[in-house]
């Protein structure tokens, strides 16, 4: 028969310091929780404010140029009213593209030979248009825009299809995804968008 050996009776000391020890590991994991939860209830807020009312998006391509170039980032509000020279994101055949407000229901636009953008016959200030051009038009003019609707142009006239074209017309309330407000890269074009 074995022999058993007696374990030494810990002190209060010991005891104590593993009753600490204990409540330590038992306190680090409610906060390492409790830390998870926050983050992550933090996070889905942040994509809910993103995706509803703030959504982001990525410039591709130049038609918006010198206003917005290629590779910006910007920062767009849910909004259904709309200022002509506001620039606005919408949906067009499973993409967004961003063109600028020139006309709204019920107004007539028209564009002569050089470019110039005349709504209701009074020729319209775009300090934003670096060159003005006809473009890409293939509908008649004078138009006269929708009810529901918006006409929408690129800053970069010769490059830009836009309501200019039919393949794109109109934009009614309903594609719109928000107003373009703040431009956020890079940074050293931090500010509103014009």
């Amino acid at each position: 028969m074995k022999e058993k050996t007696k374990q030494p009776i810990p002190s209060l000391q010991e005891l104590e310091a593993e009753l600490q020890r204990v409540k330590y590991k038992k306190r680090y994991g409610r906060v390492f929780r409790s830390t998870i939860y926050i983050l992550i209830t933090v996070a889905a807020a942040a994509i809910l404010v993103a995706v509803l009312f703030l959504p982001v998006f990525r410039i591709y391509g130049s038609s918006m140029t010198p206003c917005l170039a290629d590779g910006n980032i910007v920062v767009s509000v849910k909004s259904s009213d709309f200022e002509v020279g506001d620039t606005i994101a919408f949906y067009y055949n499973n993409r967004i593209l961003v063109k600028r407000v020139i006309a709204q229901a019920g107004e007539w636009v028209d564009i002569d030979e050089d470019g110039n953008v005349y709504i209701n016959g009074e020729l319209i200030d775009e300090p934003y248009v670096s060159e003005k051009a006809l473009g890409e038009c293939t509908i008649s003019l004078p138009y006269q825009v929708p009810d529901g609707r918006v006409f929408v142009m690129g800053d970069h006239r010769s490059v830009s299809v836009d309501s200019r074209s039919t393949s794109v017309g109109c934009v009614s309330d309903d594609q719109i995804v928000g107003k373009l407000v703040l431009r956020i890269w890079p940074l050293k074009d931090f500010g509103p968008v014009e």
